[in-house]
């Protein structure tokens, strides 16, 4: 191998997955293993944090290695080690955050501590080679709803958060109302296939100073308020109206903000990202409307959507290009903000 490749181990374990894989030059992944806890979590309703920590240490070491024997290298061959250190369950991240020191610590190599927001908006780059700064980008998951213009690498303005509920919170919480249980987006997606989006009218928030600004806690309760309002009336749910219709709701809000901000920014190019970026859905109606608006929209496959160490991988590499280096003291942060070192 020459040395010119800079081939990063990424580690990602801030919430129900634990996940290592080996990133070459930023942009070409060479494995991505993913060891999901989905099915454990289901029978709560929900992720359990504590359990999840447990999980994470059972695998976070088999995971490690087969990320390394699929991209057939050794530890000799890697350049440095990047690691989710937030934001995300406490518990969870330091499993992830432990691993990586101990490698850094026992071969030397330089540890890259990952923002896992920037990780989503990095996972842009794995299938969109021609993608590069300046963009603006959507990035929509189970904790987070944040609208960025990405200046470039690793550096990024927020231009509006959610000020309550993330998308994907809504959709888990809004799933098991309807009894479909978790993980709710990938059911509600399924569900509102065979629902009419126009028969229930729930409302789509505005945040009064902010035009960038999200809010879905007001969604999740007019959905709430239908339903046991047809309980007390004896009415009948049509689940799948029900679900099309919320996510109509969430969608139209989504693509509303992020097209006002690229136009009032005049960018070009807008991307997605997170786990909700991988609802069908919200992909064809940012595609319709990117395309009336000659904007070029990009998205990662659905794999590199939902949380996986090949975007940490991603972000590691700019961020060691530009000489980040983090000590043995690198700690999990929970509530870390985007733009915060």
């Amino acid at each position: 191998m020459e040395n010119k490749d800079v081939l990063i181990l990424a580690i990602e374990s801030s919430c129900d997955e634990t996940a290592a894989a080996v990133v070459k030059n930023g942009r070409e992944v060479l494995s991505n293993v993913i060891s999901s806890q989905i099915a454990l979590h289901t029978l709560y309703g929900g992720v359990v944090p504590e359990i999840a920590s447990r999980k994470h240490i059972e695998k976070i070491n088999q995971v490690i290695e087969e990320a390394l024997e699929e991209a057939h290298v050794t530890m000799d061959d890697i350049t440095a080690i990047a690691v989710t250190y937030g934001p995300g369950l406490v518990g969870a991240l330091l499993v992830g955050v432990s691993a990586a020191k101990a490698i850094s610590f026992a071969t030397g190599k330089p540890l890259i501590g990952v923002h896992h927001i920037e990780g989503h908006i990095s996972a842009n780059y794995i299938e969109n080679k021609e993608l590069e700064p300046p963009f603006a980008c959507l990035v929509v998951s189970g904790g987070h709803t944040h609208l960025v213009v990405v200046n470039d690498y690793g550096e990024y303005q927020i231009l509006g958060r959610t000020r309550d509920d993330a998308a994907g919170e809504a959709f888990d919480k809004v799933a098991r109302a309807i009894g479909l249980g978790y993980p709710g987006g990938p059911k509600i997606d399924k569900l509102s296939k065979e629902g009419n989006p126009e028969a229930i009218h729930f409302p789509r928030a505005k945040v009064g100073e902010s035009n960038y600004d999200f809010s879905f806690s007001g969604l999740k309760s007019a959905v709430l308020n239908y339903l046991n309002s047809c309980e007390m009336k004896n009415i009948e749910v049509n689940r799948a109206d029900v679900a099309a219709s919320f996510q109509k709701a969430v969608i139209d809000v989504l693509v509303e903000h992020a097209l006002e901000a690229v136009k009032e920014y005049g960018f070009h190019k807008f991307a997605i990202a997170g786990g909700v970026a991988s609802n069908s859905s919200l992909r064809e109606a940012f595609e319709k409307e990117c395309a009336k608006r000659r904007i070029d929209f990009y998205h990662p496959s659905p794999v590199y959507c939902t949380d996986n160490a090949a975007m940490i991988g991603v972000a590691g590499y700019y961020d060691y290009m530009k000489g980040k280096r983090d000590g043995y003291d690198l700690n999990a942060v929970p509530n870390l903000r985007l733009g915060e070192r």
